[in-house]
């Protein structure tokens, strides 16, 4: 079977949890005897074809697929405000900056505009796309081609926003669910919000959960003080992950433990905020934030920390504590996740609730054997994940569309 997909990003060039997702997805695709073609957006950093092919090949990021490479500067979780200043850096140092949409929303259509000539010269039986910005390249490739679209739902406007959507980004979620002949989700809690504020019949929705594969494990050696009790929050700095509520537990733990220190590891819009205020908290001192982490330095984050926290307001899935969970760190998460449909082996509390996510921390710092059970129970728990499971569940969707198709 062949599968023309598109995407916003694909490792190693990848800024989120969404090309994590798909490299391994597309990984256990190909375990399942699938050929994928995967159209990423990028703005190539010279024109030289050898450093097109070492930048995104196939052989460089070891999946055995087709990758296709659309000039264009979209990024994954990039806002309006963003994509101008990063469209004006473009501009300012190549001429061909001029080609690309003066704004976000419009360099989307232009995408969509290309897709409609890869979907011409590619050969396919389905067409598969990962969240918002690639749903009308999706539903163009599907005019040309005649062939069954699927959608797939990492996020949705609700989850980016805090519960108050860009209307104009709801809009084109809402004709790519529309337009698919299926809709994958990554949790029922995410179906839940398809159904809900989308208008999408539940019949129409299959969920697939994310998954990790151990055996693409990093690891890196690190030394830590003994004395100092680290706790990490890893992800971006925004509404959506609930770093305030982190923060607000921290001072809870620090006004009983002052000797831990809280990590950001991250970037976002309310980064600032959560500097300002960590200061008028008074717990400045132990609160470290790293900036943005890529590669190995992720696994050192991990691998430092005593205890890892996601308390998301709105996560449709959330595979950061599965990479923790990998490194033998024990996790919280907010209850209000997808993972937390599929993890047993992790402590959970409402993203809202910070004295109870306090005393869960406090408990994992303080007891070396509750620490202990999370982390070995965790490791086991996580044998019973596979991205080749999970790219199963996406065949199956995909025989059942092509079926309804043909018959």
């Amino acid at each position: 079977m062949d599968v023309l997909m598109f995407g916003w990003e694909f490792p190693p060039y990848a800024s989120g949890g969404l090309g994590t997702a798909c490299y391994g997805l597309t990984k256990g695709l190909s375990r399942n005897n699938v050929n994928v073609t995967f159209v990423v957006p990028r703005v190539p950093e010279n024109s030289s074809p050898s450093s097109h092919v070492k930048l995104i090949g196939a052989d460089s990021v070891k999946v055995p697929i087709k990758i296709l490479e659309v000039d264009s500067p979209i990024v994954p979780y990039i806002t309006s405000a963003q994509y101008s200043e990063r469209l004006a850096s473009i501009s300012s140092k190549s001429p061909g900056g001029k080609i690309y949409g003066k704004n976000l929303f419009a360099e989307v259509a232009r995408y969509a505009e290309q897709a409609k000539q890869i979907a011409r010269e590619t050969k396919f039986d389905v067409i598969h796309c990962h969240d918002w910005m690639t749903y009308r390249a999706g539903i163009n490739a599907k005019k040309i081609s005649h062939k069954p679209l699927v959608v797939h739902v990492h996020a949705t406007e609700f989850d980016r926003t805090g519960g108050h959507p860009d209307q104009r980004v709801y809009n084109i979620e809402r004709q790519g669910m529309h337009a698919a002949d299926c809709i994958i989700a990554v949790s029922n809690f995410t179906k839940g919000l398809i159904v809900e504020h989308y208008g999408i019949p539940p019949e129409k929705v299959r969920v697939v959960h994310n998954a990790i594969d151990l055996e693409d494990r990093q690891d890196v050696f690190v030394r830590k003080n003994s004395w100092e009790k680290i706790v990490l929050f890893l992800g971006r700095i925004t509404v959506q992950k609930g770093p305030d509520y982190f923060l607000y537990a921290a001072k809870r733990v620090l006004e009983q433990e002052p000797d831990v220190r809280f990590v950001f590891a991250g970037s976002g819009d309310m980064e600032s905020f959560i500097i300002e205020k960590a200061a008028e908290l008074g717990i400045a001192d132990r609160v470290l934030f790293t900036g943005f982490l890529q590669g190995e330095d992720i696994v050192r984050a991990y691998k430092m920390a005593d205890l890892f926290v996601m308390p998301s307001i709105s996560e449709p899935f959330g595979l950061t504590p599965l990479e923790a969970m990998s490194h033998g760190t024990p996790v919280i998460i907010s209850k209000q996740s997808g993972v937390s449909e599929v993890l047993k082996h992790a402590l959970k509390a409402d993203f809202w609730d910070i004295d109870r996510m306090a005393d869960m921390m406090l408990s994992v710092l303080r007891h070396d054997v509750l620490k202990k059970e999370l982390s070995g129970n965790g490791l086991a728990e996580l044998q019973k994940f596979s991205w080749s499971e999970a790219a199963q569940k996406c065949v199956s969707v995909y025989n059942e569309v092509l079926g309804a198709q043909h018959g």
